[in-house]
């Protein structure tokens, strides 16, 4: 089934392209939502017209995209998460986190429009931004371990050694106490 788009999706198209869908994606989900029309010869026709009229503010919006991403150049995120001792992340590093790092650095991107699979892992990975139709900018992002405090299990051997290290002056001293109550009857 041909659908004629009125709003990007990602994964799927750009608005007022034509796409094939299966019928039932079509009719369930992207005519009843308002994000696609049956595309109808009178339709293409439209779109057609339409798109002579907007040719100025598409090529207004590439510009705009296009001007976006070359703040992006050159720019890499370093997340810090916090990491088992296999290297495997507690959650994931996602899309709205990548948003949250890139809001950091000042620049404002809507975490819609970024693509990545979601990171569990210590490395290097990479995130997509999808500016415009033909405007995506790769952005490699790495993931790192915390630098995180003595670790619980650190303390308690510590503690451990320290008592080990007590233990035996205790023992000596209960020792010398017992002998001395042994004696001291003994001698009455």
């Amino acid at each position: 089934m041909e659908i004629i788009l009125k709003e990007d999706i990602i994964g799927l198209g750009y608005k007022n392209e034509i796409v094939n869908v299966k019928n039932g994606y079509g009719r369930n989900y992207l005519i009843p939502t308002g994000k696609g029309i049956i595309a109808s010869a009178s339709a293409k026709k439209q779109l057609a017209e339409d798109m002579k009229q907007q040719a100025a503010k598409i090529a207004a919006a590439k510009a705009e995209a296009e001007k976006r991403a070359a703040q992006l150049e050159g720019v890499e995120l370093v997340i810090p998460a916090k990491v088992s001792a296999t290297g495997v992340t507690y959650g994931s590093v996602n899309a709205n986190i990548v948003a949250e790092e890139l809001q950091k650095k000042g620049i404002e991107i809507d975490r819609k429009i970024i693509t990545m699979h979601d990171i569990k892992k210590v490395g290097t990975f990479e995130a997509t931004v999808h500016f415009f139709k033909d405007v995506e900018v790769k952005l490699p992002v790495t993931v790192v371990a915390e630098d995180e405090p003595k670790q619980p299990a650190e303390e308690e051997e510590a503690t451990e050694e320290a008592t080990a290290e007590a233990a035996p002056a205790e023992e000596t001293a209960e020792e010398e106490n017992a002998t001395a109550e042994e004696e001291a009857p003994a001698e009455a």
